[in-house]
């Protein structure tokens, strides 16, 4: 049976379903504050909602975590500000790919429902367009008012530098007249008008005098239009075919012209996928699941413009595949929403019971985008979901990794119980070895263990990592301690063999053993496995890779400890450790009263008794005194 959609599911709409309210007595804040901490690191768009369910902001974000989190991290100078967040009970967000297509999808939200505090927050001022005349002569530039009876109107932008550098944009591309005067077909033909500086600077061809065709022109005026809905795509195709028919004519200038402009284009467009060029209504759907919940994502496209985004889930009752879920996702949400959108975008074919319904899985392009940003969607909403959950049960989380490490290995158990060796000397000296444990995923340092390495001499590596194996597994076995689920060595391939021959060769073992490779910077690189071992494939940023990662510099950190330590006493035994009667208490008292050896051996016998007494004075004296410079043979 279906869930509802969870209260922070992506979904700007502006009513929420039944349940779900947090009272302010319950634990608003506490409520916000969970959403927060699973918002993803990603640029994306926010809507907060009030008590009723009503969207009251919409706002845009580089890094949604940090921003929705300054909202209610610090005090507000301004008044406004405060206001909203007194009133917010409630975050939805969409994730996009960029920062421009998080502006564009905030715009498309903002004209949807008109949130109260957008405007507020903007000083009343309403949002800027772009408009183009419908004059002989057509211009181009910005305005807040609107007339759609004198001109096309593109916007509104809720982004100033946005609509700014699309106006730069084609200042650079066309020589489109700047001037503010209307211009009619009748006063070009009769010379009413004359040319102004904008021509004699290069900035216009001089259109209203005749000296650039009115075909010629509108060619620019119809390019700019096709940037401004998006058509970039197939502008840039047509310049394309258009350079190298120059070219194959010899007319490089001109060739050159045009691609400067197809430069100019590429270098500024990002294609978004949140305004598409597509004119018709299609529904796009997404799926990902794990072994109990499918979720599946659905965006409502109108007219090019998202105007509906959300996840939602499913929870398993049989062995369901993919195919049946999505079909079943399909028919409620297109049912709940009354979405009659005659196509539908998929990642893969199913059969629908629907008539008159195109199923496109496209390949590139527009749609291609959409879904991208569907399955990028859904992705996000299952790593909340799982964060959300693992926070209420941390169990699940350790479960998981162990799960996912004996998948990876297939491993015959769960690895409860990891154990991880490391070794650490200078040039042989020293030398130890350390061994953590990990149960569950996690430190057990009750069952971390220290060795002074004793039969090796010199700085070999693998017979000190031999003799502490065996020293470790001998002892369990005598003990009848539980043997650990897995061994990992910090090396590669040398380590895991030397550590096998002792484990199943020496001893009788069966113990999978893993090793952690670094790089050339000393950073966990990857997981190796199997007899001959083989690198294991996995992810750098997932839950997994940190664990190992985790697990290698913890077994790292606990024997350069230990060495350190064991170097540092070595390194404090003095020439007062040789001498009978002096123990720690009289060392510590002569180092308190004379700092050094070399002091103490400079000092009078008298000072020695003040601080040691008679005997040990003369002792420590004796011990410590030069001695006496023999005569120089052929001396004189």
């Amino acid at each position: 049976m279906e869930k509802k959609p969870d209260s922070k599911g992506n979904r700007p709409l502006p009513n929420r379903e039944g349940g779900g309210r947090v009272r302010e007595g319950d634990g608003r804040l506490l409520h916000l504050n969970s959403i927060i901490q699973r918002l993803p690191e990603s640029p994306g768009s926010y809507q907060y909602f009030d008590e009723q369910g009503k969207v009251i902001y919409v706002g845009k974000a580089k890094n949604l975590k940090r921003r929705v989190a300054s909202y209610f991290n610090r005090d507000h100078d301004s008044r406004k500000t405060a206001i909203l967040v007194s009133k917010i009970w409630d975050i939805h967000y969409t994730v996009v790919k960029t920062e421009a297509e998080a502006l564009l999808l905030e715009n498309q939200l903002i004209k949807q429902f008109q949130p109260r505090y957008n405007v507020l927050l903007k000083d009343g001022k309403s949002y800027p367009y772009i408009a183009v005349t419908k004059e002989y002569l057509p211009r181009i530039y910005k305005t807040r008012h609107v007339d759609r009876k004198g001109a096309m109107y593109f916007g509104p932008y809720s982004h100033f530098p946005t609509m700014q550098a699309l106006l730069e944009l084609f200042k650079n591309l066309y020589p489109i007249r700047r001037c503010h005067q209307p211009m009619s077909k009748e006063g070009v033909d009769t010379g009413k008008y004359k040319l102004c500086l904008e021509y004699h600077i290069k900035n216009c061809l001089g259109p209203c005098v005749g000296k650039q065709s009115h075909e010629e022109y509108m060619t620019y005026i119809d390019a700019a239009v096709r940037i401004l809905k998006g058509d970039t795509t197939s502008l840039r195709k047509e310049m394309m075919t258009m350079m190298q028919e120059l070219a194959a004519e010899m007319r490089f200038e001109e060739a050159a012209i045009v691609k400067r402009r197809y430069d100019l284009i590429t270098a500024h467009q990002e294609k978004s996928q949140v305004i598409t060029a597509t004119g018709h209504n299609i529904d796009v759907f997404s799926i990902d699941d794990d072994e109990n919940i499918a979720y599946i994502n659905y965006l409502h496209v109108v007219e090019g413009a998202i105007n509906q985004a959300f996840t939602f889930e499913y929870k398993k009752k049989l062995d369901e595949s993919k195919e049946e879920l999505l079909v079943r996702g399909i028919m409620d949400m297109r049912d709940r929403w009354g979405s009659s959108a005659k196509e539908i975008v998929l990642p893969f074919h199913v059969e629908l019971p629907l008539e008159d319904i195109e199923i496109t899985i496209p390949q590139r392009g527009d749609k291609k985008q959409l879904l991208a940003l569907s399955e990028l969607n859904v992705k996000q909403y299952k790593v909340d979901r799982l964060k959300q959950q693992e926070k209420l049960n941390p169990e699940q989380k350790a479960v998981r990794l162990m799960k996912e490490i004996q998948d990876h290995l297939q491993l015959p158990n769960l690895p409860y119980q990891i154990e991880c060796f490391d070794n650490s000397n200078i040039s042989g000296s020293d030398a130890v070895a350390g061994c953590v444990v990990f149960k569950k995923c996690k430190p057990s340092k009750a069952d971390y263990r220290k060795y002074n390495i004793k039969t090796v001499v010199g700085p070999d590596d693998y017979a000190s990592m031999q003799e502490v194996v065996r020293r470790r597994y001998r002892r369990m076995i005598d003990e009848d301690t539980p043997l650990p689920d897995l061994i990992i060595t910090d090396g590669g391939i040398g380590q895991m063999n030397v550590v096998r021959a002792v484990v199943e060769g020496e001893l009788g073992l069966k113990i999978p053993i893993a090793g952690l490779a670094k790089d050339d910077r000393h950073r966990t690189h990857e997981l190796l496995y199997g007899n001959p071992p083989m690198t294991i494939a996995l992810k750098q940023d997932s839950a997994l890779f940190r664990l190992l990662t985790q697990i290698q510099d913890e077994v790292h950190r606990y024997a350069i400890t230990f060495h350190r330590d064991k170097r540092s006493k070595s390194q404090l035994k003095s020439e007062l450790d040789t001498i009978p009667g002096v123990g720690p208490k009289t060392k510590q008292a002569l180092l308190k009263a004379f700092k050094s050896v070399k002091r103490i051996r400079e000092v009078s016998i008298e000072e020695l008794r003040a601080v040691v007494g008679e005997a040990k004075a003369k002792v420590i004296k004796n011990k410590l005194e030069p001695p006496p410079n023999l005569p120089q043979r052929g001396g004189v």
